[in-house]
């Protein structure tokens, strides 16, 4: 699955936050690649920069300083119309807590991203249909959340991280209100994913859910500490 073109650049990152009087540096300075069909995890304990890390890459924050290149195109000025537009089309998110819209089917929440996209009804069915028995929920669609485990919850969530065909999944704590068992069953579909050619990048605190990546990078007080080749 190699493929050596970049998606993402950061040479020499920083983030600083005020907060009062004080100046908090969340990010030191990071630089980074991160090439197409990579499984990246990001690592640290609380504190240590990666939540941060993790919306800049997701073109949810912008850097204090360094340069971000997404795809080759310079993120690290655009106004929040211009990174919204990114995020929109680029990169499918998946979070510890689900986020689904309570009262709409396991559908509705997948087409979500296909109507801020501007795809017609019916084609937005049958995507979103698609992308559904992709991640074994087939048989799911018309259901709510609260009709659904929190295994197959965080499964509609993959699907409408994947619906758009982004360039990278972002996920953050993917398994981290799921027990053990469903857990494995979430990292096994990233696994498969990325064999069918997805870029994917983990946020965890959790060694074992790291070490299904090909990559981990650990931080510490906002700069790279180690980094970790896998097979």
């Amino acid at each position: 699955m190699e493929n050596n073109s970049k998606i993402i650049e950061i040479e020499h990152i920083a983030k600083i936050y005020k907060m009062g009087l004080e100046l908090v540096h969340a990010i030191r300075d990071i630089t980074l690649e991160i090439k197409k069909n990579e499984y990246l995890a990001i690592m640290g304990p609380s504190g240590s920069g990666k939540s941060t890390l993790m919306n800049i890459l997701g073109c949810l924050d912008t850097p204090s300083q360094g340069k971000y290149h997404f795809k080759g195109l310079d993120v690290s000025d655009m106004d929040d119309n211009e990174l919204a537009e990114i995020r929109n089309k680029e990169i499918g998110f998946v979070f510890q807590t689900f986020n689904l819209l309570p009262r709409a089917s396991a559908l509705k929440n997948v087409e979500l991203p296909l109507v801020y996209a501007g795809v017609n009804s019916s084609l937005r069915y049958e995507i979103a249909e698609k992308t559904l028995s992709d991640v074994g929920l087939g048989d799911r669609i018309h259901h709510k959340p609260n009709e659904l485990s929190g295994g197959q919850r965080q499964r509609v969530a993959i699907a409408r991280a994947l619906v758009t065909n982004p360039s990278i999944i972002l996920a953050d704590e993917p398994t981290g209100n799921l027990d053990t068992k469903t857990g494995l069953e979430i990292m096994n579909l990233f696994h498969d994913l990325w064999l069918k050619g997805n870029t994917i990048i983990l946020v965890t605190h959790e060694e074992e859910i790291a070490r299904n990546a090909n990559r981990i990078i650990k931080l510490r007080d906002g700069l790279i500490e180690n980094e970790e080749i896998l097979n």
